[in-house]
């Protein structure tokens, strides 16, 4: 029997109980739906299933990656990125990251030529490796940028840049695949029945990760538990169900934007993996509920008046860790003439942590719906539950909207309207 960790509350008037409950039933339908479709949902049991091969061959290249060079460079946009980032920037220092080893550096997520330039002179004095993520290879920010990658990588190298880049992409098919087999790179498989927004607890995610020192044994530990304990059909105890059932209810009242709020910097980053999950997968057919976020108490300085007191469009999801460490206690002043010797004693985490109930209470006094997600610790094996937990949270949102949570027509129009502009 596994232990419920991740606790899901709600303020504000607009949600009862009952409400949520009379999605018991199409919940359990939809459940099923989720459960039988083939439509891309390889993801749903992949923490539960026996990777040990795989990931005994990703942490023996992420501990030569560490050993033969200062850094890494990823290239890959969207879900080929953003999860991985999401993870290292939650769970890595926030100065001097490349002390531990190695520098994880991203590129192909724009087509910036003052970026690439800056990146090559940046590089010049370093040892690289380079993996290129993407299932086609046909998307052309990363395709682009593993262009100027690759050819900077066989000037340094020469033949020893076969051994220097690494290819994530799809088993079979594809035009980075018939590259990688063509040049003899390195592989990882992403797998054909999971997209790239669900794929950051595959070789996509976990090699970064890996390369940065990051348990993703403990990643994946902690996505399996939420895979066990949020397979269950009953909305009553299944909290990624009933954070979905509580997004849809606001949604039909009229709240068109829902805010992701955090209290630490690191999960700035995470932001962004949860804005593309919950984007691409439900803004269909003009539906949908359109994903923002915000970083506390920074913002509470700059967008808190309009979440407070504007327009009544958004309502608001509360992420907070109740144990973040290192952490740092305020310490006793003689003098006392900054007037905070009442704070003498506690850690900023704790103080966060109030600040955060603060501003649930005074959010939804003011009539702003707020939803509390929170967990124990901010940690791999947590990271892990909570990526899963947004996950399926997210396929049974778009199931309830009757939007198809696995594809992304929208984005495949930008990029014919692109094509067709720079062949002319």
């Amino acid at each position: 029997m596994c232990t419920k960790i991740l606790q899901t509350t709600h303020l504000n008037c607009s949600l009862t109980i009952q409400q949520i409950n009379d999605y018991s039933q199409i919940i359990k339908e939809l459940h099923n739906r989720l459960e039988t479709t083939n439509d891309l949902t390889g993801w749903l049991h992949y923490p539960e299933q026996n990777h040990e091969e795989l990931l005994f061959q990703i942490e023996q290249i992420a501990a030569e990656i560490r050993q033969e060079a200062d850094v890494l460079i990823v290239v890959g946009v969207g879900g080929s990125f953003l999860g991985a980032r999401a993870i290292l920037d939650a769970l890595t220092p926030y100065f001097g990251r490349q002390m531990q080893g190695i520098e994880v550096i991203y590129v192909g997520q724009n087509m910036s030529g003052a970026y690439i330039n800056q990146l090559l002179k940046y590089i010049v004095d370093k040892r690289v490796y380079v993996n290129v993520i993407s299932k086609s290879g046909g998307t052309m920010e990363p395709a682009l940028a593993f262009r100027v990658m690759r050819q900077y990588m066989e000037a340094k190298y020469g033949e020893d840049a076969q051994h220097r880049i690494i290819v994530t992409t799809d088993a079979e098919k594809g035009i980075l695949k018939a590259l990688a087999d063509k040049s003899g790179y390195r592989q990882f498989v992403i797998p054909d029945n999971i997209g790239g927004r669900f794929s950051v607890l595959t070789p996509v995610g976990l090699l970064p990760v890996a390369v940065a020192d990051i348990d993703i044994r403990a990643l994946l530990a902690g996505a399996k538990q939420a895979a066990v304990e949020l397979a269950n059909p009953n909305l009553e105890e299944n909290d990624a169900y009933k954070y979905a059932v509580m997004r849809h209810i606001l949604y039909k009242q009229g709240y068109s934007i829902e805010l992701l709020a955090s209290f630490e910097p690191s999960l700035n980053k995470f932001h962004e993996w949860w804005k593309q999950l919950f984007g691409e997968s439900e803004g269909k057919e003009k539906k949908g509920l359109y994903p923002s976020t915000v970083n506390f108490s920074t913002d509470l300085h700059a967008i808190g008046q309009f979440i407070q007191d504007g327009s009544p469009i958004l309502f608001e999801t509360l992420l907070h860790f109740k144990s973040i460490e290192p952490d740092f206690m305020v310490s006793f002043d003689n003098r006392d003439e900054d007037c905070l010797n009442y704070l003498a004693g506690r850690t900023f985490n704790e103080i966060n942590a109030i600040s955060k109930q603060g501003t649930a209470l005074a959010h939804a006094e003011g009539g702003v719906p707020v939803i509390q997600l929170e967990l124990p610790r901010l940690d791999a094996f947590h990271l892990g539950y909570l990526i899963y937990f947004f996950m399926k949270a997210c396929a049974m949102s778009a199931y309830l909207l009757d939007v198809n949570p696995f594809d992304q027509p929208g984005v495949e129009a930008y990029k014919r309207k692109m094509l067709e502009l720079l062949r002319e």
